[in-house]
């Protein structure tokens, strides 16, 4: 069961708290698993009995194993823990971030550059019901 949090009202962001954490932590310990040679040979090898070593639910699987990105962080994955599972994909984290908000790598990075998104109706969810 999941807690409101005061942040919930903040657009495109999922907070990785401590109930993330719970959610995600069998997900979290598969990607992680992954800087590891002889996990990726095995993952490589036979993909899904790789990630049946891990109790994951049927969503946090499918998710994994589809490349779902933004899915495995609503799911409870830690963004640096599904970098690691994006790598062995062979997506760095620029092109994880542009992929993650649909902007591509480039666009993404041009905007960082120019110094990250406006605030402007990006604060508060509420603010864009006036």
């Amino acid at each position: 069961m999941s807690v409101e949090q005061n942040y919930d009202d903040i657009p495109g962001t999922i907070v990785f708290d401590s109930q993330q954490a719970a959610r995600g932590y069998h997900l979290n310990q598969f990607c992680i698993s992954l800087r590891q040679q002889k996990n990726r040979d095995e993952f490589s090898a036979d993909p899904e009995g790789y990630i049946d070593r891990f109790p994951m639910n049927a969503e946090q699987r499918h998710a994994a194993l589809n490349q779902e990105w933004t899915r495995l962080l609503e799911l409870g994955g830690n963004i640096y823990y599904t970098s690691k599972l994006a790598a062995y994909h062979g997506i760095n984290f620029q092109e994880l971030a542009g992929l993650m908000t649909g902007m591509g790598s480039d666009a993404y990075r041009a905007m960082m550059v120019a110094g990250g998104r406006s605030i402007d109706g990006n604060r508060y969810k509420k603010e864009w019901e006036r």
